[in-house]
């Protein structure tokens, strides 16, 4: 397993890095990336194309894909952050990629939510890395028998 992440990272930051990284012929590909994009507000265009591009670059790669969707806080609008949550499901649907619809589910959408996250209220603590594996774990464990 190779953690390729850097914490600030954009889809578009991704998408320049993954070509170097699918040279080491990995056989999944986990795309957590998008989550920054909109934080800054980007186009949602952007990051679809971007994480589209991805999918479809590891997929003729030779790699499985799992793409791990996020969601955003209700101070940036109820229909740029829908159509954010969207558009994970959307990439993975054309790509035959495996979801994982929020991989925050069960941290940032719990009572004392706050309580999970590292001061900046944006990182989870180690304590929200069991439910983080919980989330992601039924995606990528049926790729492994494969």
């Amino acid at each position: 397993m190779v953690n390729a992440s850097i914490s600030g990272d954009t889809t578009s930051g991704g998408r320049t890095r993954l070509p170097t990284l699918l040279a080491q012929h990995p056989d999944i590909v986990v795309l957590e990336l998008g989550a920054n994009d909109a934080l800054r507000g980007l186009p949602l265009s952007m990051t679809r194309d971007n994480l589209d591009a991805m999918a479809k670059a590891a997929k003729a790669s030779g790699a499985k894909v799992v793409i791990t969707g996020m969601q955003l806080p209700p101070n940036y609008g109820r229909q740029y952050g829908d159509a954010f949550a969207a558009l994970f499901a959307s990439v993975a649907k054309a790509e035959g990629a495996a979801l994982v619809p929020f991989l925050l589910k069960g941290v940032a959408d719990v009572p004392q939510a706050e309580s999970l996250f590292q001061a900046d209220r944006i990182h989870p603590i180690a304590a929200a890395h069991r439910t983080i594996l919980d989330n992601v774990w039924p995606a990528i464990e049926p790729l492994l028998k494969r």
